[in-house]
């Protein structure tokens, strides 16, 4: 069975979602992405209410240009308390596509697709991708160990191959995505196309500090460690003098209370609102906690630029 390409499920140009990134995606992002043919996705969680919310699709909505397309991105889980109200608003706007992490997507696809809007689900494994294929999802977001933020464990041609071989769902590589050799090699691979973070933080339109674009032009691959301070779960992030300083693992109290079933859920969740604020200061604001999440593609990020040049280095 042909499986649909990225460019027929989204009407783009080129087989590339701007992938959504706490914090620094935003509508410029997206607006000058759709101009180059591409599809951009913001986290949900980038706006404080629900108005800002759908201010912000109003405004994409507007600006849309055939060869482009706009999604958000929705934490499904209960640390989310805003999912189902956010949910509600991406419905009722009809944005192109949504894309679910960290949680079961089943609400979401069966109140999507009631909009005719696409529900793309991010996975890591056969395992999940088979419980939201049953689930009625139209894409697979496979995160391999070459992502930023929340990595997966396979490379992405182990992910990819076995995907494509046990699921019927059209594959969307990410993770390892900076140059136009590497989107070759992941659709060669067997991918429908590629979701890209971390080369666009250091883009003009990006909503970060200077200090957070510059730092992913000075460090590389080799500088990308794994943490667990942020949300519990191991995040990629620039080994910072700061990061250095405070560790990257989870202090005894934290390990112990994570093993509690009755506290665990709990324990995530002002983990992971302890670890957002961290974020939220170190990419808005000068300091020396510095925590900036990246991937190890910043390895060819060579100056800070426009989004159409990050598009054309990946996708011309």
């Amino acid at each position: 069975m042909t499986k649909p390409t990225l460019t027929a499920l989204l009407q783009i140009k080129h087989p590339l979602i701007m992938a959504p990134m706490f914090l620094v995606s935003n509508t410029k992002m997206v607006i000058e992405g759709m101009k180059a043919g591409v599809a951009g996705c913001i986290p949900a969680l980038n706006y404080r209410t629900l108005e800002e919310l759908r201010a912000s699709i109003q405004e994409l909505k507007a600006a849309k240009v055939p060869g482009g397309s706009f999604g958000y991105n929705l934490i499904v889980n209960k640390s989310n308390i805003k999912y189902k109200d956010q949910l509600a608003v991406l419905c009722e706007e009809k944005v192109d596509f949504i894309i679910t992490s960290l949680g079961s997507p089943e609400e979401t696809i069966n109140q999507a697709h009631k909009a005719g809007v696409k529900v793309f689900c991010d996975v890591t494994d056969l395992s999940f991708a088979k419980k939201v294929e049953s689930l009625g999802a139209d894409a697979l977001i496979a995160v391999n160990n070459e992502a930023g933020g929340h990595r997966g464990n396979l490379s992405a041609a182990e992910l990819i191959k076995e995907l494509n071989e046990k699921t019927t769902l059209p594959v969307i590589s990410a993770g390892g995505v900076s140059t136009k050799a590497d989107l070759d090699k992941m659709m060669a691979y067997g991918a429908v196309g590629v979701s890209v973070g971390s080369p666009f933080i250091a883009s003009f339109e990006s909503g970060v500090s200077q200090e957070y674009k510059q730092a992913c032009v000075d460090y590389g691959s080799i500088d990308i460690v794994l943490t667990e301070k942020i949300s519990g779960t191991p995040c990629t992030v620039i080994n910072t003098p700061y990061v250095q300083k405070v560790g990257t693992k989870q202090s005894w109290i934290e390990r112990t209370l994570n093993k509690n079933k009755t506290l665990k859920k709990w324990v995530k969740m002002i983990r992971y609102m302890i670890g957002s604020n961290a974020v939220t200061k170190a990419a808005t604001e000068v300091t020396y906690k510095t925590v900036w999440v990246a991937g190890p593609t910043i390895e060819n990020t060579t100056e800070i630029t426009s989004i159409t040049k990050i598009v054309d280095k990946i996708c011309m």
